[in-house]
Formats: C-alpha cells, structure tokens, sequence
C-alpha cells in the first residue's frame, strides 16, 4: 500500500499533507495528554511491530504493494490517535532509511495507513465486539479496514492520470480493481487472522492490554 515517489502529483502530494497536519497536531496532543508510564512502552513496542509487519510486501501491478499493517491491532490496544502516531512513525522511517514508500507521498501515506485504517479498524472493531466476541470482531474489523485503506489509495492513484498527466498512468479503472483484488484476496486475509490471533492470544493471557484503550477514553475513543 506504500505509494512511491513519482506517482502522485504535487497537487495531491500538498492536499494529503495538508490534511495530515492538524490530524497529526491533535494525535500528539492526545497521547500526550493522556498516555500514562504503562502504555508508553506499549507503543513503542507496536510501533516497531507495525514497521516490521509492513517491510514484508508484495508489488501490485498499478506501482504499489500489498501487505499488512497492523493498524487494526494498534488501534484495539492504545486506541486510534496512538495508532496515528506509532504508524507514522514507522512509515518515516521506512520512506526516509528503507525507501519504502515515497518521501513526497508521505502525507497519502500516512492518511491511508495511520488514519484511516486504524480509525475504520476500531470502531468497526468495538462495533461487532459485544455480538461477535473479541476475536471475531477483531479479524472482522482488520479485513475491512485495510481494504477500505487500499481503495483510499487506489484514489489517490487513479485520479492522477485526470488532474496531474505524466505521473501515475493508471486510471481509477484499473487502480482500484488491483488495489481491491490484492488486498481482499491476500493481505486482508492476513491481517484479518494475524489480528484475530493475536487478540484471541491476549485475551486469554492479558486480558489488560485490551483494556487500556477504554481506561484513556479521551485518548482512544
């Protein structure tokens, strides 16, 4: 899902950093608010996990990747805004030492994969959690979000050839079919029993860590 440098337009490049900023400025001053000692580490330690799970991808045909994020876990632990911070972190390291992922699509990156897949994940995850149980409503919400993420960015790719000539060349027609196929047919899947796992895991042996999202409410909901 990385978009790399070359593919969007400076007219997309400057929108989604626009709209990154004041998303950004309000999750620093949330987490800063409200993290306390106990989830500080905490993410720091998904931040890595996110930057680790993202590095193993696989290219789809319109120029970019398919592959997990995490995004949905993130946020189920600390909460979304944490999410947008930990994410982001890790999209800056792998843009700016890995080259994965554009410098200048940083913005549309991090819009995609630290806002709009944690935030999808998470409420579609405390949705479905009373009815479905942790594990399902966990493995559910991470599907969805990372393929709504996907189509955000099959967008962002499409759009190009009709507002920015001469960068991406593929259309919406043939953006968000690749997108969409590559993710609903491998990383969701992926993401969705990673997720699934991992919650089912805590819950049985740290219960707690599921918790912390609903004790920081001002943080996380």
């Amino acid at each position: 899902m990385h978009i790399p440098d070359g593919y969007l337009g400076p007219l997309t490049s400057a929108v989604m950093f626009a709209v990154m900023i004041p998303v950004w400025a309000i999750a620093f001053r949330k987490v800063g608010e409200q993290l306390g000692p106990k989830e500080v580490p905490m993410l720091a330690v998904l931040s890595a996990a996110s930057f680790l799970v993202m590095m193993f991808n696989w290219p789809v045909p319109d120029g970019t990747t398919a592959h997990m994020v995490g995004g949905t876990l993130f946020a189920i632990i600390l909460g979304p805004w944490a999410a947008v911070i930990g994410i982001t972190v890790a999209l800056v390291i792998q843009a700016f030492f890995f080259g994965d992922g554009g410098i200048t699509a940083l913005g549309a990156n991090c819009f995609n994969m630290a806002f709009v897949l944690p935030f999808v994940g998470y409420y579609i995850y405390r949705a479905l959690e009373e009815r479905a149980g942790k594990v399902v409503a966990s493995g559910i919400a991470a599907y969805i979000a990372i393929n709504v993420a996907a189509i955000f960015a099959a967008i962002e790719f499409g759009i190009q050839p009709y507002i920015a000539p001469g960068y991406c060349p593929y259309g919406l027609n043939l953006s968000i079919p690749a997108m969409a196929f590559a993710h609903i047919t491998t990383a969701g899947p992926v993401a969705a029993v990673v997720t699934s796992v991992v919650v089912g895991y805590l819950a049985k042996s740290r219960p707690d860590l599921l918790e912390l999202g609903r004790k920081t409410p001002g943080v996380m909901g």
